[in-house]
């Protein structure tokens, strides 16, 4: 059995219940100053209908009409101003709260990466790789993980929540992106739909289905890259009036509502699924796989360390897709000596990729 790895893993849920949240509140701080949804969702790393969302949600929540909304400007009501002081003071205590437990006496000396990643990209290959040689290689390094969906890792991102995401490209503006590997993509259907009987599919054979909407915090970089709109011919796309930040909640899409998606093609080994059919598609663009953080922390100890080991295993060539299986069972393996055994660890081939995953 693979020993568990460095570092920390924990699921992380961005949003309470009935509380304002962390983030929500920042939002509100953001949108004060700027009095512009344009500038201030910029500024967030996130889409208007996302900014709009998040003030109204948190309005709701408190109880209270913060800003005044017309088509030509954005201000505070009184009481919304009242209430700031007391805003900055929460999003300021929860700022210290997390650097204070980013350098506690538990995690020793050394700096401190808090790493997102979505359940997909936890088993791929090059992600174990990343990790296994940046735990090896700097063993000084205090290493996090947090589990979260797409939506959710952009917003830990902007808000300072994580360091660093492991993501499919391309990156929301304002982040950083170091791609590691490169895909195909595929188009998933439903396993009913007579598009499922043929082994291959073109673009033009898709023209007349529509595709499952992304969530609005998905930015319009990524919602047009996933789904190829315009189309080489310059048609746009039709979407359905699904909002997903899961793969399985939009392979669920595909199956009930006859709709379509472009995934990486790794998601045929991923999410298995007998009502979903995976077929490539001919002049289908690849996608790059890589590690993203904002633009601004270029320089931060736990970043320079990370970069630094991508740029090396990139250069030496990285596998697309999952940890390939092991190649004989245990015993056989042991039979092999020790040298063969400990040349696959290194190399983050061997069992569990030299990467073994516990989570709390």
């Amino acid at each position: 059995m693979a020993e568990p790895a460095p570092g920390r893993w924990e699921a992380t849920a961005m949003v309470g219940v009935d509380d304002p949240a962390v983030h929500q509140l920042r939002s509100l701080l953001t949108l004060a100053e700027e009095l512009h949804f344009g500038r201030a969702a910029a500024r967030l790393y996130l889409t208007q209908p996302a900014l709009s969302q998040q003030i109204r949600t948190l309005e709701r929540r408190l109880g209270v009409q913060l800003f005044t909304r017309t088509s030509r400007r954005v201000t505070l009501t009184p009481l919304g101003h009242a209430l700031l002081p007391l805003v900055r003071n929460v999003v300021d205590a929860a700022d210290e709260l997390r650097d204070a437990a980013r350098h506690s006496p538990d995690d020793g000396d050394g700096p401190t990466l808090r790493l997102g990643l979505t359940d997909c990209a936890a088993a791929l290959a090059a992600t174990r790789r990343v990790i296994a040689t940046l735990t090896t290689l700097h063993p000084g390094l205090n290493v996090d993980f947090h589990v979260l969906d797409l939506v959710e890792q952009t917003t830990a991102l902007a808000i300072g929540k994580i360091d660093a995401a492991f993501v499919y490209l391309p990156a929301p503006e304002g982040f950083h992106a170091e791609p590691l590997t490169t895909e195909p993509r595929v188009v998933c259907v439903a396993a009913s739909d007579p598009l499922a009987r043929q082994p291959v599919l073109r673009l033009a054979d898709l023209a007349d289905r529509p595709m499952v909407g992304l969530a609005p915090e998905v930015s319009p970089s990524e919602r047009s890259f996933w789904a190829m709109d315009p189309r080489p011919d310059g048609t746009r796309v039709r979407y359905t009036g699904h909002q997903v930040t899961r793969v399985e909640s939009l392979l669920s899409a595909v199956s009930f509502d006859g709709a379509t998606a472009f995934l990486p093609a790794v998601a045929a080994e991923l999410f298995p699924r007998p009502d979903v059919r995976y077929r490539p598609v001919e002049g289908l663009v690849p996608c790059d796989f890589g590690v993203v953080w904002p633009a601004d922390d270029q320089e931060k100890p736990g970043i320079a360390l990370l970069q630094e080991v991508c740029c090396r295993l990139r250069d030496q060539g990285l596998p697309a897709g999952t940890m390939p299986a092991p190649a004989a069972p245990p015993a056989a393996v042991e039979s092999a000596g020790d040298e063969s055994a400990a040349a696959g660890t290194a190399a983050g081939t061997g069992p569990a990729g030299g990467l073994g995953v516990s989570f709390g």
